[in-house]
This record gives C-alpha cells, structure tokens and sequence, in this order.
C-alpha cells in the first residue's frame, strides 16, 4: 500500500463525512425545523414514537442527532422520559439508511442502464447539480436541495477513493490476519466503539467497513462484533451534551446508552450461541456493501423488537442510575384537573386552588434558588430552575384554561368570584417565576463576563435574600391556609424591603462614583434589585387579595397600603418593626 492509496483513503474518509455531515444538515433544514414538533405531537404510543424516531433519523442522517433533541424536549417538559424510549428505538432503525444507500455501490452490469443508475456514475452528476443549485440560486428551498444533492454526492465520491485506498489491501498479509482477529467478539466491539466515539457516526463508521469490504476480507463473523460495537459507540455522543440537563434530560441519553448496550450484548451472546450450537453457514462468508448494510439494519430492529414489548424497563433502569427523592417527585409532578368534577363546582374549584399552590411553591422555589447563583455559580441549580420555570409556564395555561371552562358552568356568586381570584392568583406567581428567571440570568451574565461581586456587595444580597425568603415563605402559607392573620404581615415587611432596596440602591451608585465597583458588577446588582423588588411587590398583591376577600372586597395592593399606612394597626407596627429590627438594621451596622 503506496502513499497514493494512503492518500486516498484519508481524503476518501474525509470527502464520505463532509458529504453525510452536509446532506444530512441540508434534510434537516429543508423540514422546516420540524422534527421537534413532530416528536413532541406524534409519541401517543411506542410504536408510534419508533415508527417517527426511524422516519426523522433517516432524515437527519444521525441517530445521535435525534437523540440530542429528545434530550432537549424532555428537558425543557415538552417530552415525557416514557415517549422518548420509542424514538431512541425507532432512532438506531432510522440511522441504517445510510448503508442502505451506500450498497447501491455494488450494481454491476453490462446494460447502459445499470452503469447509469451505479453511484460511480451518476454521484458526479448530482454534486455538480446540487454545486448549481446550491451556489448560484437564491431560493432557500432550492439552496436546500441542492445541499442535498451536493452532499449525496460527496458522499459517493468519497467512498469511491476509499475503495480505491482500500484495494491494495486485498494482498497485505497483515490486514488479512487483523480481520482474522476482529473474529474475536471481545475486540470486534472495540474497534467498533472506538472508532465510532472518533468520528461520531455509527452510519459513518459502517461506511467504512462497506469500504473496506471491496478488500474481500470483511466476513460475517468480523463484521457483526464491529456493526454491534458502532451501535454502542454512538449513544456517547449524547452523553456529552447532558451538563446542566435536568434529570429526565439525562436520564433520555442514558436510556439511549443503555439500550444499545444491553440490546447489543444480548443480539451478540445469541449470534454466538448460535455458532458454537447449530452453527451459522455463512460465518466465513465474504460480505459485500448490501449485506453489511441489511445486518446493520437487522440488529437494529432486532434490538427495537427485544425491548418494544418491555420498553419500561429502559426508563426504569435510567430512574435507577439517576434517583428522584420523594420530594423531587411530588415537587415536578403536573397536577391533576379533572372536568368531570365541573358537577361540583366546589371540589373544583378546591382541585384548582390546590394546583394554584403548588405553582406558589414552585415560583418561590425558584426565587430561593436564583438569589445563591449570584454568589455562585452550579448549572445543575441553572437546569433546576429551567424546568421548573417551563413548568411554571405550563401549569399557568392548563389552570388558566381550566378556569375559564368553569365559568360556563353554573356558578354562584362566591364561585364565580373566587374563580375570578384564582385567575389572578395565577398570573401574579407566574410573573414571580419569571423574575426568578431573570435573577438567574443575571448570574449567568456575571459568570460570562468573569465578574463578581465585592464582599460588601455580597453581604448586602444576603440580607435582601434572606427579606425575600421571608416574604415569600409568609405569601404563599397565607395563601395555602387562607390565614389573613398572615397574609397582613406581608405588607410591612414589603414596606421595608422597598426601604431595603432604596438603600441598596443608592450605596452601590455610590460605590459606582467611587470606582469601588466595576460597571458589569454594578448594573447587574441594580437589576437584580429591580427584580427583587418587583417579587415583593406581586407578594404584596396576593396578600391584599386575600385580605379583600375576607373583608368582602376587591382590594389591590395600593388600596390595603393605603388603609395600613393612613391608620396602622397595633399588629401592623409590630410586624413593621420587627422586620426592620432583622434587616434594616444588619444593614445600618453593616454601613456604620
């Protein structure tokens, strides 16, 4: 072997990779951005989610590719762990078109028809079409098209010089006993995994050993330790995309690891239990491009058929590996609004607002989270928070919608009110959520930037952290346990965090002035001092709300700061310096 050949086959493997990479993008933008919402409507059932997985894989060209995108919806709660199992089924089926399409390499004949339709042949064709299409039309479906075509044939042409590189192979002594040794299931896989974690392709990775079957060397007992161990190698690439996903997103790249593990162990044990039994004919058969790519295909919809009717049990492995505790689990669970309890406007409405506290908790939840990432960064707290917003965010609509059916329903006054109020309820957590959010992008800013606070700075977050803890801890029991007594403590202790934020404000503008502080740090803190200030404030409204409806009446924030402020109870100036005693005055000392 020259280096002619060398040559060859390095700009054969590199031409094979660059056509797969480029038409499986060109496919992929051609669907339009699709693929998500066709995987997130169309997984009802198994065997759907593996009929869809196979369909948009083949795609995209890469099953490792679907896979990423599985993580990303199961992550952000559009997709279930359960209905991601079919499509990471349906994605190792769907990744075999590749091969597929590689063994039209081996129509041979004589008639002018079959030596046109041979890749050799028309490849050139289609990648000088595509090239056209491609770089002189501004149409960007057509643009798409012709990356599609250009891509297929680099693709062809690429594996025309790997066979080329390979050829001289046929004679080298040392390749023909390597391909003895892949005989070997134990090394077989290996090499299968290792060069498919290199090159990220399980379909790539066949390509090659189609290409290298033109050698005459490749046999079915070499060949399928190899494809086995490419199904193995591919499931590695999602692993590296799981940092700061949540634990179903983590869990999704496992099922997918584990599936081909398992499903390959298992498919492999068989082949050889068969050998060493009733034996296999074919075993030290030469294979050619076609058989390589049917074996490709078999073993991946043998190990679909393995677990399809047990498909559970990958999800529960996956839970195994990544546990929820008991809190975690009631914490991310949707709750359950039933429309048949309409009947009972009552136990409906007692459904709703029991929903409507699990959303408090959860918008507070996520405060308490995002205040410590501005001291400290973790992207497991990041991923946390981004799935319990999206949540958020869903449980806003499904109550909301829920509500709105309810006032159809015949209702008395008090039910119609208090649907009214839950309404409103609703939107002042789901905009607490969102500042939440807001903080922890405001972290992430910081993290970006390489900037952090000053120690003076960071003692005075905490002493505003430990106000908003408070004031949304006593929000959200006042609004659990109906206790007004409660929901009238919320209101001086937001008196004193405007106070507190005022303060805030105005020593780090002065530290501005005085270039104690960077202009980064320093707009950063001012933000998060305009969302802090907003949570109490939407603290303040839930709290008014409550007190109006036991009072009767429609009160808002303004109204019940008025009344408390013009004639303030004995309670209320207890409160009112109770909190000032826990955070104005830290701050005072801290200023003194």
């Amino acid at each position: 072997m020259d280096i002619t050949h060398i040559t060859s086959l390095l700009g054969g493997i590199a031409l094979f990779l660059y056509g797969m990479s480029i038409m499986g993008a060109g496919l992929e933008k051609l669907a339009g951005g699709k693929m998500q919402g066709v995987l997130q409507k169309l997984t009802s059932s198994t065997l759907k989610a593996v009929i869809f997985g196979t369909l948009i894989t083949g795609v995209i060209q890469s099953s490792a590719g679907t896979v990423v995108i599985c993580v990303g919806l199961v992550n952000s709660g559009i997709m279930t762990l359960t209905q991601s199992v079919g499509v990471i089924m349906g994605a190792n089926i769907g990744t075999t078109v590749t091969g597929q399409l590689i063994r039209m390499a081996d129509i041979s004949g004589d008639s002018l028809w079959l030596t046109l339709i041979q890749p050799k042949t028309f490849a050139p064709v289609v990648a000088f079409v595509g090239c056209i299409f491609y770089v002189f039309i501004r149409n960007a479906k057509k643009k798409n098209i012709g990356q599609i075509m250009l891509g297929f044939g680099i693709l062809f042409t690429g594996m025309s010089l790997m066979d080329t590189g390979v050829s001289p192979l046929r004679e080298s002594a040392a390749f023909q006993e390597l391909f003895v040794s892949m005989t070997n299931p134990i090394l077989g896989v290996l090499v299968g995994v290792v060069v498919t974690v290199i090159i990220q392709s399980s379909s790539a990775s066949v390509g090659i050993l189609q290409a290298l079957s033109s050698t005459g060397l490749v046999t079915f007992g070499s060949a399928i330790p190899i494809i086995l161990g490419a199904h193995i190698g591919t499931a590695f690439t999602p692993l590296l995309t799981i940092g700061g996903s949540s634990k179903d997103g983590k869990r999704t790249a496992l099922i997918h690891l584990y599936f081909n593990i398992i499903g390959s162990i298992i498919l492999l044990a068989a082949v050889y239990l068969v050998r060493y039994t009733i034996g296999i004919p074919m075993w030290s058969d030469v294979m050619n491009k076609s058989s390589i790519a049917n074996i490709h295909t078999l073993s991946s919809v043998a190990a679909m058929l393995l677990f399809l009717p047990c498909s559970s049990v990958l999800s529960k492995l996956a839970m195994l590996t990544v546990p929820d505790n008991k809190e975690e689990e009631q914490e991310l669970s949707m709750p359950v609004l039933d429309e048949r309890l309409f009947k009972s406007p009552a136990v409906a409405l007692q459904q709703a607002k029991n929903a409507v506290v699990k959303m408090s908790r959860r918008a507070a939840r996520n405060v308490t989270l995002a205040t410590p990432l501005l001291l400290k960064m973790d992207a497991d707290t990041v991923s946390a928070i981004n799935v319990r917003e999206n949540l958020i965010d869903r449980m806003e609509v499904e109550i909301s919608n829920y509500l709105i059916k309810m006032t159809d329903q015949e209702l008395n006054d008090d039910e119609s009110h208090e649907v009214t109020e839950l309404l409103n309820f609703v939107t002042e957590y789901e905009r607490i959520g969102d500042y939440a959010v807001n903080i922890m992008e405001k972290a992430q800013e910081l993290e970006e930037k390489e900037a952090s606070f000053s120690e003076t700075a960071k003692n005075e977050l905490g002493i505003l952290d430990a106000a908003l803890e408070n004031i949304l801890t006593l929000t959200v029991d006042a609004f659990e346990n109906e206790d007004v007594r409660m929901a009238r403590q919320v209101e001086p202790l937001e008196e004193i965090i405007d106070i507190l934020v005022e303060r805030l404000r105005d020593q780090h503008i002065k530290r501005l002035k005085d270039g104690a502080c960077s202009i980064d740090t320093g707009v950063v803190f001012l933000d998060v001092l305009n969302n802090a200030e907003r949570i109490s404030d939407h603290c303040s409204n839930v709290a008014a709300r409550l007190v109006g409806m036991e009072a009767g009446e429609d009160y808002d924030s303004h109204t019940l700061k008025n009344m408390m402020h013009h004639n303030p109870s004995k309670d209320y100036m207890l409160s009112y310096e109770q909190c000032r005693k826990n955070y104005l005055v830290p701050l005072e000392e801290m200023e003194a």
